[in-house]
């Protein structure tokens, strides 16, 4: 990757899920994982990106999968919400390490550990330099957290919203139970709706095909990628709503 490539966009939307953090735990939170991917984070900053992030629960708590166990899916979805702003206040002090400012907005009232989400505020941070991560979903159970990145990219205007994923970006199949699957190098949102293709759910991947959002799904375990599909290298797969072949 050359020294010199410089970032093509001006705002970005980066989506971690949960598991991202686990590294080799079986639960939680592998903080050497979690430093590593704090640098990428704050190298990008430091190209003068505006980075906003969300990040999933799954390390912690999925309520999906409690739900699917008998428990009350409103309260298993707010659980799951509660387990995103640890591993957001979790982020937020790695990134700080480094040298960047970081605020931390819920969209559930927390006041003692993070802002409540106000959008012109998290534009505001934007400008000021800082880096915003998005907390608790969008604060409304049987929404995931794809959805809220979704929505979060729209509302602050960000360029592009960047899913950092454990495969090499979008496949026609799970490329973990089959090999041979091919890998789209970019996909239009309406032909992941048609084939059900496991990028985000169909509520994000609506709502980023009505606004217009370009998404890069890409691979997060690879280091150096968050800074690979900023400056425009040609990285995962692109979805956005014109017709590929």
């Amino acid at each position: 990757m050359s020294e010199t490539a410089k970032p093509i966009y001006k705002r970005v939307l980066l989506k971690l899920s949960g598991e991202a953090l686990l590294g080799s735990e079986p639960y939680g939170i592998d903080t050497g994982i979690l430093q590593d991917i704090a640098e990428e984070i704050a190298e990008v900053h430091h190209m003068g990106v505006q980075v906003a992030l969300v990040i999933g629960g799954g390390n912690i708590f999925r309520g999906v999968s409690a739900a699917s166990q008998g428990m009350d899916r409103s309260t298993a979805d707010y659980m799951g919400m509660l387990a995103t702003v640890m591993n957001s206040l979790a982020l937020q002090q790695s990134l700080e390490k480094f040298g960047v400012a970081t605020r931390v907005q819920s969209a559930i009232d927390m006041k003692e550990v993070a802002e409540p989400y106000i959008r012109r505020r998290a534009i505001r941070h934007l400008e000021k330099g800082r880096i915003v991560i998005f907390a608790a979903g969008t604060g409304l159970p049987f929404f995931t957290t794809d959805t809220t990145a979704a929505l979060r990219a729209v509302e602050i205007g960000a360029e592009v919203l960047m899913k950092a994923t454990k495969v090499e970006g979008v496949y026609e199949c799970d490329p973990v139970s089959n090999p041979q699957a091919e890998r789209f190098d970019r996909i239009s949102f309406s032909q992941v709706l048609s084939r059900n293709l496991k990028v985000m759910d169909a509520t994000a991947i609506s709502l980023a095909r009505d606004q217009n959002m370009r998404i890069i799904v890409f691979c997060l375990t690879k280091k150096g990628n968050i800074k690979r599909v900023v400056t425009g290298q040609q990285l995962g797969t692109v979805v956005e709503e014109t017709s590929y072949a």
